[in-house]
């Protein structure tokens, strides 16, 4: 029976409904609620039921909404208990949880349909609820922040324009040796002590100083593959994550043979009129060079917010400890992948740098997302104690960013993140950034230049895993229309 169905019978507004309620803890986060409602009240439901029904009620025989009521509680019973139930259910959930000191984070776990209302006695079910845990809620007036504050020099402009024109570049087969940039079209198999784990044929991974893969990486990818030429065939080693699925494997080395089935050269464009209007109808090189400036300067503004973030829920969560089931960090795994995804678009970044980002997060997605969740328990709390929540304005600004990230039009950026379940991930990220602006504006806020870190060898992104999948709770990243992790779209005006 759908919640529409349900709900279609209203309930009795003489009264509200009684009933007696049991809740137990099993475990942290989750709650064994029993529901009794006493035999009057299930009489109550039914006689409002059949009071609306009989004036209605067409049985053969008789005139329409005069067969004796007798014959219509026959006649209809099933139908009318069903409806009963429903509303009976319905009901009593919104009472349960409105009002048994727990906040729910998930839907009630039960089988409607084994729930029967008895011929006699009172109607009993139970269901299980997952909620948010309770605790104190942390001091956070007044705490010592260090804000790091990066700046963008031209020569980062620079950097990021090699880049894009990198991703922008033409691919031509060549016999030459590869050099660090060129794509290999690759085969590779894994194996660990002479045991075969998996393998992969003919897919493209650039020549760079690391490769990622969801469960692993080969750290020294570029070194192992320096000048390579078609066919030949090179050995590295890769090192399995410790959140990889598969449980013995965690941590282990194990033999990667790569084999060369060919080189492609990158062709980079020339800062043309012509590139600069495929680019996104730039009109010259320096309002080009003034939008890469923008996007860097919103990076550098979400690393400055990343960081005073970190500092601000570190402080919170070292004061505030509470249990977290395994289950409940499993099922939120993915939703915290999709809220970092969300972050990173509507903060500048590129696919084929979110690529690198999601495999480097699902390679520790079970400690990273318990660290999440306990933060965004901590934020939410702080929220309804300061009734932070998101307005339409908050999602319109937020899908505006991605949608200026992207070069779609942000009705269509809604629709797919509705599509696809996202508006409440977008939520809590809206929600959580005004409560850390709260908390930050209420803090002893010390600024300091940020040391830029030395830059780290490039990556390679893939989609394989390395060993065989069993069970894995966590589907592939990849990105829309996107048929490898380097494959991104231009920037737009």
């Amino acid at each position: 029976m759908s919640t529409q169905e349900a709900t279609e019978l209203e309930s009795p507004e003489e009264q509200k409904l009684a009933l007696d309620v049991s809740v137990t803890s099993p475990q942290a986060c989750l709650r064994e609620v029993v529901v009794t409602i006493p035999r009057g009240e299930v009489d109550r439901y039914m006689k409002k039921a059949f009071d609306e029904l009989v004036p209605d009620a067409q049985i053969p025989g008789f005139r329409h909404g005069r067969a004796p009521r007798k014959l219509v509680e026959k006649q209809f019973k099933e139908t009318i208990h069903e409806r009963v139930k429903g509303s009976l259910v319905m009901d009593s959930l919104a009472k349960v949880t409105d009002g048994h000191g727990f906040s729910a984070i998930g839907e009630p776990q039960f089988d409607f349909d084994a729930v029967e209302i008895p011929d006699s006695g009172d109607f009993k079910f139970q269901f299980s609820i997952e909620v948010r845990p309770q605790f104190e809620t942390p001091q956070w007036r007044g705490l010592n922040l260090s804000k790091p504050v990066e700046s963008i020099a031209d020569e980062d402009v620079d950097a990021a324009i090699d880049r894009l024109r990198m991703k922008n570049s033409t691919m031509e087969a060549t016999d030459e040796a590869a050099v660090e940039g060129d794509r290999l079209l690759i085969n590779a198999k894994f194996s660990h002590e002479g045991e075969f784990l998996s393998e992969f044929e003919e897919e493209f991974a650039t020549l760079s100083g690391r490769v990622s893969f969801p469960d692993g990486a080969c750290e020294n990818f570029g070194e192992v593959m320096a000048g390579v030429m078609e066919g030949d065939v090179r050995t590295a080693k890769a090192t399995i994550s410790q959140g990889a699925d598969v449980e013995a494997l965690r941590g282990k080395e194990v033999d990667m043979e790569v084999t060369v089935v060919e080189v492609l050269h990158r062709n980079l464009p020339d800062m043309s009129a012509a590139f600069l209007e495929e680019l996104g109808d730039f009109d010259s090189e320096a309002e080009f060079r003034e939008f890469v400036l923008a996007s860097l300067q919103r990076q550098a503004r979400y690393r400055e917010q990343q960081a005073v973030r970190k500092a601000v829920v570190d402080l919170l969560v070292d004061s505030s400890k509470f249990d977290l089931p395994v289950d409940l960090v499993r099922r939120q795994t993915q939703r915290e992948l999709q809220r970092k995804i969300l972050e990173l678009r509507r903060s500048g970044f590129m696919d084929d740098q979110i690529s690198g980002f999601v495999n480097a997060i699902r390679q520790n997605a079970q400690a990273e997302t318990e660290v999440a969740l306990r933060e965004h328990f901590i934020l939410e709390q702080i929220a309804e104690e300061l009734s932070i929540e998101a307005d339409a304005s908050d999602y319109d600004s937020e899908i505006e960013l991605i949608a200026q990230q992207s070069g779609e039009a942000p009705r269509k950026i809604r629709a797919r993140l509705e599509k696809q379940g996202q508006m409440d991930a977008l939520r809590n990220q809206i929600v959580e950034g005004k409560v850390i602006d709260a908390i930050t504006a209420e803090a002893v806020v010390s600024e300091r230049p940020l040391e830029k870190a030395k830059e780290q060898p490039s990556e390679a992104a893939m989609s394989h895993h390395i060993a065989p999948l069993k069970g894995a709770f966590i589907p592939e990243a990849m990105h829309d229309n996107e048929s490898n992790p380097d494959a991104t779209k231009s920037p737009s005006k």
